[in-house]
C-alpha cells in the first residue's frame, strides 16, 4: 500500500509536479534558442546549420571550444565525477535510491547541457530535462517524506511531463515514464503520471500550439503490403546502426578515458578539447551542430541525396560520440532521431530504385527508420513508437514503423545490455538490465540483516571466531550481493560478521549474518516489488 498522501492528494502533487517540469522544460528550450542567437546570430535557431556555413571559420570553431571549457569548469567544481547526469542516472534513481536523483549534480548537468547544446555540441535536449524533472520530482518526495513506491511514482510524473512537453506528445509521455524509467505498467502509477503528461503538454502548446515537430509529405502510403518485407530488413539494418552508434559511443569514452590517464589532462579541459574536435568538423560540416532538426526535417521530407545522406550519417555518429566522450552533456534521443532517418532515407533510395513498382515513398523508409533506431537505442519500442507519430502526426504509416521498430529493438537488445541507459549503468557495475532480482541484493546492508551477537539466536562467539581463523566473514557495509555467494561457496549456514580494524581498535566481532535471514530479506523484497508492479 502507498504510505503518505491520500490517492487525491497524490493526484493533485502529480499535476503540480507535471507543471513545473512542463515549465523548466519550456524554460531550457527557449534558453537554448537564446543563447544559439546570442552565439552565432542566427535570427531561426531551427535554420542553424543553414546559417553557420555562412559564419566565419574560426568563429565555428571558437564557441564549442569555449562551451567545453565553460562545461569542464562547472562539471569541476559541482560534480563528483566530472560527469554529466542522464536519463540512466534517472534510472537508477527509479530501481536504486526510492525515486530521488542527487539534485546539486543534476542542477550542475543541466546547465551543462544547456552550454553543450547552445555552443555546438551535437546531442539531444531530451536527456537533461528528464533529469532536471526528475531533480524537481526528488525535491518533493524528500519534502513531503515518500516512501519508496510513492517516491518512484512521482518520478515517473515528472518524466512525462518533461517528455510531453519537449516534444508535444501526451500519450508517447505518459508511456516513456512507465516503459523506460519505472519499467513496468502497474495501474496505481498510470493515473497520476497520465495527470502529469497532459500538465507537460498544456504548457508547451501554450507556448508553441498544437504543431508537430516534422512536417511530413503527403504521399507516405505503403503501395501494397508486399512491401513489408522490407521495412523488416530495414529493421535489421537499423538494429545494427544503433548498436554501431551505442558501441562507438562507448568505444570513444574508454578511448578518452586512457587518452587522458596517459597524458594527465585535467578532466576541466577533456570538454574543450572535445569542443576543439567538434568545432574542427563543424567548419566543414556544420549539420554536426546541436539537436539537428533541420537535418532530420530534410531527411523526413527527401530532400537529400545518397552520399549527402551517408556522409552525414556517418559524421553525425562520430559528432555524438566525441560530445558525449568529451563530458559535453546533453542527451541521445534526438541524434537517434537524426541517424535513423537518415538511415531510413539511404534504405528507401535504395529500395525504391530496385523495386519501384511496389515501393511507395523513399520518405516512408526515413520516418520507420527515425523510430527504428530510436527504439533501439532507448530500448522503448511502444513509446519510440507513438512519439513518433505525435512528432509527424502521420499515424497512417503504422503498420511499417511498427514492423522496423519491433525487428530493431529484438536485434539490438541481444547485442547490447537492452539499451544504451541500462548499458551505462551496467559498465558503472549497476546491474539494473536484468530486473529486480538482479539489484535487490544490492540495496540492503549485511549490518540491516544481521544477528547482532548479544541477542536471541545469535551464533555462539567460539564458532563465529573459528570461521574467522578460517578467514571466512564479512563486514556489515557488505551487501547481500556480496555475501549470498560467501553462503553458497562455504556451505555454512552463518558467517561471522566483522568490523574492520582502525587505528584506535581492532578489529571486532559485531554478529553474524544467517543463510535463511538473508533469503527472507531477498524474498520479502521480491515480494514488494511485485506487489508495486502489478497494483
Amino acid at each position: 500500500m502507498r504510505e503518505g498522501p491520500s490517492k487525491l492528494q497524490f493526484w493533485i502533487i502529480a499535476l503540480i509536479v507535471g507543471s513545473a517540469a512542463g515549465f523548466v522544460t519550456l524554460g531550457f528550450r527557449h534558453a537554448i534558442d537564446a543563447l544559439q542567437r546570442a552565439f552565432y546570430g542566427v535570427d531561426d535557431p531551427r535554420l542553424l546549420h543553414s546559417f553557420a556555413q555562412t559564419l566565419p571559420w574560426y568563429w565555428v570553431l571558437i564557441i564549442p571550444i569555449c562551451g567545453g571549457l565553460a562545461v569542464g569548469i562547472l562539471l569541476r567544481l559541482f560534480t563528483d565525477d566530472g560527469r554529466v547526469c542522464s536519463v540512466a542516472d534517472v534510472i537508477e534513481g527509479a530501481a536504486l535510491h526510492d525515486g530521488r536523483v542527487e539534485r546539486k549534480a543534476g542542477l550542475a548537468s543541466a546547465l551543462a547541457s544547456l552550454i553543450t547544446l547552445s555552443s555546438g555540441g551535437s546531442t539531444g535536449r531530451e536527456g537533461p530535462v528528464v533529469h532536471m524533472a526528475a531533480t524537481i520530482a526528488s525535491w518533493v518526495s524528500e519534502r513531503i517524506h515518500a516512501n519508496g513506491m510513492t517516491g518512484r511514482d512521482l518520478l515517473g510524473c515528472a518524466v512525462a511531463a518533461a517528455v510531453s512537453a519537449s516534444f508535444n506528445a501526451p500519450i508517447a509521455g505518459a508511456l516513456f515514464a512507465l516503459e523506460v524509467v519505472l519499467r513496468h505498467f502497474a495501474v496505481h502509477a498510470f493515473a497520476p503520471i497520465a495527470i502529469a503528461s497532459v500538465a507537460g503538454t498544456v504548457i508547451s502548446r501554450l507556448s508553441f500550439g498544437n504543431v508537430t515537430e516534422f512536417s511530413l509529405p503527403l504521399d507516405n502510403d505503403l503501395i501494397v503490403y508486399v512491401e513489408l518485407p522490407a521495412f523488416v530488413l530495414l529493421g535489421l539494418v537499423c538494429g545494427l546502426v544503433a548498436v554501431l552508434l551505442m558501441r562507438a559511443i562507448f568505444w570513444a569514452d574508454d578511448v578518452g578515458n586512457y587518452l587522458q590517464g596517459e597524458m594527465r589532462v585535467p578532466s576541466w579541459l577533456r570538454p574543450a578539447l572535445a569542443g576543439a574536435l567538434l568545432g574542427g568538423l563543424a567548419i566543414y560540416f556544420p549539420h554536426i551542430i546541436g539537436v539537428g532538426y533541420e537535418t532530420t526535417s530534410a531527411a523526413l521530407t527527401g530532400q537529400l541525396v545518397f552520399h549527402e545522406v551517408l556522409i552525414f550519417a556517418v559524421l553525425k555518429g562520430v559528432a555524438v560520440a566525441i560530445t558525449m566522450a568529451g563530458r559535453m552533456g546533453g542527451g541521445i534521443f534526438s541524434p537517434s532521431l537524426m541517424m535513423g532517418a537518415l538511415t531510413g532515407l539511404a534504405f528507401g533510395i535504395v529500395a525504391t530504385s530496385v523495386f519501384p513498382d511496389i515501393s511507395g515513398s523513399e520518405t516512408l523508409y526515413a520516418l520507420a527508420g527515425m523510430g527504428a533506431v530510436a527504439a533501439a537505442v532507448l530500448g522503448a519500442p511502444i513509446s519510440t513508437t507513438l512519439i513518433v507519430f505525435e512528432l509527424t502526426g502521420d499515424w497512417q504509416t503504422g503498420l511499417a514503423v511498427m514492423v522496423a521498430v519491433s525487428v530493431s529493438t529484438a536485434l539490438a537488445s541481444r547485442l547490447v545490455d537492452r539499451s544504451f541507459f541500462l548499458t551505462q549503468l551496467e559498465r558503472a557495475n549497476k546491474h539494473v538490465a536484468a530486473g529486480p532480482q538482479a539489484y535487490l541484493l544490492s540495496l540492503y546492508k549485511v549490518r540491516v540483516v544481521m544477528r547482532d551477537k548479544d541477542k536471541p539466536g545469535a551464533a555462539s562467539p567460539e564458532a563465529c571466531l573459528a570461521l574467522m581463523e578460517q578467514g571466512v566473514f564479512i563486514g556489515p557495509d557488505a551487501t547481500l550481493e556480496t555475501a549470498l555467494p560467501v553462503f553458497d561457496e562455504t556451505g555454512h549456514s552463518f558467517i561471522p560478521v566483522v568490523a574492520p580494524a582502525t587505528d584506535k581498535a581492532p578489529a571486532t566481532l559485531l554478529g553474524a549474518l544467517f543463510h535463511v535471514d538473508a533469503l527472507g530479506a531477498y524474498n520479502r523484497a521480491l515480494a514488494a516489488m511485485a506487489a508495486e508492479e502489478h497494483s
